[in-house]
């Protein structure tokens, strides 16, 4: 089906209160095999990781590789792909994570909206060059700027985004992790409710909000993926690129 030929608000209101395994079923019908998920492999993730085991097993799912993250996170990844069955594929920077390095430092510190669109915007632009749709596990209740996310959309590009958790609550990612005794990240004892990079995740105190411990201190709460409008991003060279 051709995705500008979709009712969007009519999907949106048949998907609202619907499973989340039953969008995901729609997606994958509708727009598979050209169809991706992304996932940060954290607790959170886990809930949309276990559905697309049972319901798409073959759907891509990509893991954004910047070179920075913390052990625990690829050891994480490496534990569900092989308890679910997963088909991962790891994303990274176009001249590989020791070229960024060479040549940009401590970017993270500089520019974090720099860093995050070389390492995660470009490489998932790459990635999703004929797909139809992504899939994507963010929620509305995370924070202010996802509060209206819908469940299906359209982006400039003309593919479709499919959030079948859009509608779920911290509650409900816990009531499934232990409806399904499914594992937890191992930094979320320690503190750490939303983990991404190492040099830009802190834990946070109890009664935090999700996304707190990310690039604390600064007024970023998005790595990119999921801003709709785009802004030029300035490089360290002086220059201006395409950015989130």
């Amino acid at each position: 089906m051709d995705a500008s030929a979709l009712d969007i608000p009519a999907l949106n209101l048949r998907f609202e209160g619907a499973s989340p395994e039953t969008i995901l079923g729609w997606a994958w019908r509708t727009f598979g095999p050209e169809i991706a998920a992304t996932s940060s492999f954290q607790t959170q993730s886990v809930p949309l990781l276990h559905m697309i085991a049972r319901v798409a097993p073959e759907m891509p799912v990509f893991f954004l590789d910047t070179g920075f993250h913390f052990p625990e996170t690829l050891a994480f990844r490496d534990r569900l792909r092989e308890r679910f069955g997963l088909n991962v594929a790891a994303l990274a920077p176009e001249d590989g994570h020791e070229a960024f390095r060479r040549r940009h430092g401590d970017l993270y510190r500089r520019d974090p909206d720099l860093c995050c669109f070389i390492n995660k915007v470009e490489p998932l632009e790459r990635a999703m060059k004929g797909m139809r749709a992504w899939i994507s596990g963010i929620r509305r209740d995370q924070t202010l700027h996802r509060a209206e996310t819908p469940l299906v959309s359209l982006g400039p590009e003309g593919r479709v985004k499919v959030c079948p958790l859009a509608g779920w609550s911290r509650r409900d990612v816990w009531r499934y992790l232990h409806e399904h005794r499914l594992p937890e990240h191992p930094l979320l004892k320690k503190g750490y409710l939303s983990i991404g990079c190492a040099p830009c995740t802190q834990p946070v105190a109890d009664g935090a909000g999700e996304r707190d411990g990310r690039w604390s201190g600064r007024q970023k709460t998005e790595c990119g993926l999921h801003l709709t409008e785009r802004r030029s991003v300035k490089t360290t060279s002086g220059g201006e690129r395409d950015g989130v």
